[in-house]
């Protein structure tokens, strides 16, 4: 088993290209009505758009490793201060995403940025749809709320 092999492009009968060999998984982190959204740079695959940390699944990680790994690396996240409440998956057959649904219980405090994300920044779910978002996230979005709600979170 490699640490990092999940890094790679899929060429998926949806006819897109997504990353991540062994699928992908991000981490949607929600406090008091609000969701925490990363920045994406400019420079990465549909970058300047807003998401959540994320990418690709390495074969020895579970959905949640993967998800709360990326977000250690992308954020520079505490992820001991998370309770994890449902996981989101989109399907493509032979590439997923899955969506870590996450409650945090304290401030996060200063957070270490890596290269990746420009800043983050806790968004009302209402005004989600206003930011520019990476468009894998706003095809999910709808569904992920539509949790949010039933979560009463």
């Amino acid at each position: 088993m490699a640490e990092r092999d999940g890094d790679g492009w899929v060429e998926c009968t949806c006819g897109h290209r997504h990353w991540g060999k062994n699928g992908a998984a991000g981490l949607l982190l929600i406090r008091e009505g609000k969701v925490l959204l990363q920045h994406r740079a400019p420079w990465v695959h549909n970058g300047d758009t807003w998401g959540i940390p994320g990418g690709a699944r390495d074969s020895h990680e579970t959905i949640e490793e993967a998800a709360f790994r990326e977000a250690r690396e992308e954020i520079g996240l505490n992820t001991e201060t998370l309770t994890t409440l449902h996981e989101h998956e989109v399907n493509h057959e032979i590439w997923s995403y899955h969506t870590v649904i996450a409650h945090v219980h304290e401030d996060l405090g200063d957070l270490t940025l890596n290269e990746e994300c420009v800043t983050v920044e806790w968004v009302e779910y209402a005004d989600v749809e206003k930011k520019a978002l990476h468009p894998s996230f706003a095809q999910a979005w709808p569904a992920l709320l539509t949790r949010l709600r039933e979560l009463a979170i």
